[in-house]
């Protein structure tokens, strides 16, 4: 007698898989049809990560967070970061001195940094006159006679090493909105750089170009063309094929079609100009940088609003991966291992040559561009690795892990979607779902530079030990429920 038992034994099976991949191999080598769910559990099953969960869901913590979080992305969403004008560090920087050097990432100490950060740090203080060659500067970035601090501590980010020292120029930012500043350094360009960990004799020559010709002609174009709108400009940008991390053709011809007419102005000779204009027409990274800044002044608004779970900060210098969360506030930084980032190498490079993730960049996809908007740049996929149906499917999937969708920043490609905005430590451990980030690929080694570019994430621990920390300030005499 035919049985739903026996008539389940008798024909054809169709699993669906929750579980290990080894259960899909074992029962597709047993003739099934298998579909695997991608799923893993909360808090990647860690009983004090699921506990500290647990805390965070209680009803009348929920509910602070949820309104915490929505005034977090509000504040992001609506801040208005406009270009203001350019300055040395020195003289713009909160807490800048002659002998500080100011770097990506969260703190690290000299003796601990990365090849490429050692590099730059190396040759900024060569540029600075504060040693005579790079041995020298070897000795003098131990000596403890220079001050290290990371850019973010500085209302600063900085790009792959991030290091900034007290002549360099600084865009300067300030949110309309919500009143603070944010400041970065300008743009080397491409390679054989500075913040790639390059330091020979032509960099330091361009870092002195730059100081003396570069900066002060941006700052007198700037004084004469007055503020420029830069949320307004990336929203163009978007709508022209850059996630303006590190795709930004559009957005180097946006920024210096604002730039252009005051540049002109400037009381610099034609010849000067003439080198201005080439240098930016190098390259399409000269505007990379601006929108770095833009991001640091809009998440800096969100950050130190209690109860909140939105991250409001992702750096690298290196060695560490650090993120800061807005409800946990000031400088607490969480930490992991920095990470390898997996994609194209320049020819002659092999994988094992590459640093790992260094740099203040994914400031970008804290804000929701960068890896973020990949769905806005199909482009893109030609320099960091993948497909184009890749470069959507992340666009999609950092929505699971924010809040909000901007809609003063949209892709087209989605229906004009909003980027997804707000990471939420809470949801990245609940869907096991990590932050996306392209970026470019420094060598290990000080000297060298970029050697390729890729698509990387931040280690789960550090959003472990933000939930933790936040269960700890938000419950402190509490026990977890079981």
């Amino acid at each position: 007698m035919s049985t739903p038992t026996t008539q389940l034994f008798s024909s054809d099976l169709n699993v669906i898989n929750v579980g290990l991949q080894m259960f899909e191999d074992d029962i597709a080598a047993q003739g099934g049809t298998v579909t695997t769910l991608d799923w893993t559990p909360p808090g990647n099953g860690k009983p004090e990560v699921i506990a500290a969960l647990d805390v965070l869901e209680r009803p009348e913590i929920k509910a602070k967070i949820e309104a915490a979080n929505a005034e977090a992305a509000d504040r992001v969403m609506k801040a208005k970061p406009m270009l203001v004008g350019f300055g040395r560090a020195i003289d713009v920087v909160p807490g800048m001195t002659p002998t500080t050097i100011i770097h990506a990432g969260p703190p690290i100490e000299f003796e601990r940094m990365s090849g490429p950060m050692k590099g730059a740090v190396t040759g900024a203080l060569v540029f600075e006159g504060l040693a005579k060659d790079l041995d020298e500067a070897a000795e003098v970035a131990a000596s403890g006679k220079i001050t290290f601090s990371p850019c973010h501590e500085h209302d600063c980010v900085g790009s792959m090493a991030g290091v900034t020292s007290a002549s360099m120029y600084m865009h300067v930012l300030h949110n309309e909105t919500h009143g603070n500043y944010s400041y970065t350094n300008l743009s080397e360009q491409m390679a054989k750089i500075l913040r790639m960990g390059a330091n020979d004799e032509s960099v330091v020559e361009r870092l002195i170009w730059m100081r003396d010709v570069l900066g002060p002609m941006l700052k007198e174009a700037m004084e004469i063309g007055g503020p420029i709108d830069l949320r307004l400009l990336l929203a163009q940008a978007l709508h022209m094929g850059d996630e303006a991390h590190n795709r930004n053709n559009a957005g180097t011809l946006l920024f210096f079609q604002a730039l252009a007419p005051s540049l002109l102005r400037t009381s610099f000779t034609t010849e000067q100009k003439k080198e201005v204009f080439d240098f930016i027409a190098s390259s399409d990274y000269f505007s990379g940088p601006v929108w770095l800044a833009m991001a640091k002044a809009g998440l800096d608004a969100a950050h130190g609003i209690e109860n909140s779970t939105v991250v409001t900060t992702m750096a690298r210098n290196g060695v560490e991966f650090g993120i800061r969360v807005s409800g946990l506030g000031g400088n607490h930084w969480l930490t992991g291992p920095a990470q390898k980032v997996v994609g194209p190498m320049f020819a002659g490079y092999k994988p094992e040559d590459s640093g790992l993730d260094i740099g203040d960049s994914a400031i970008s996809e804290t804000f929701g561009f960068g890896g973020f908007a990949m769905a806005a740049a199909p482009a893109i996929v030609a320099l960091v690795g993948g497909t184009v149906e890749e470069a959507v499917a992340y666009t999609r999937d950092m929505a699971q892990i924010t809040t909000a969708e901007n809609p003063n920043l949209t892709i087209p490609s989605l229906g004009f979607q909003g980027l997804p905005t707000a990471i939420d430590v809470r949801k990245v451990l609940d869907t096991g779902i990590l932050p996306v980030i392209n970026t470019a690929i420094a060598h290990r080694e000080a000297g060298i530079g970029m050697i390729g570019a890729g698509i990387t994430h931040p280690p789960a621990e550090v959003f472990e030990k933000a939930v933790i920390a936040l269960a700890e300030k938000l419950a402190p005499s509490a026990e977890p429920r079981a």
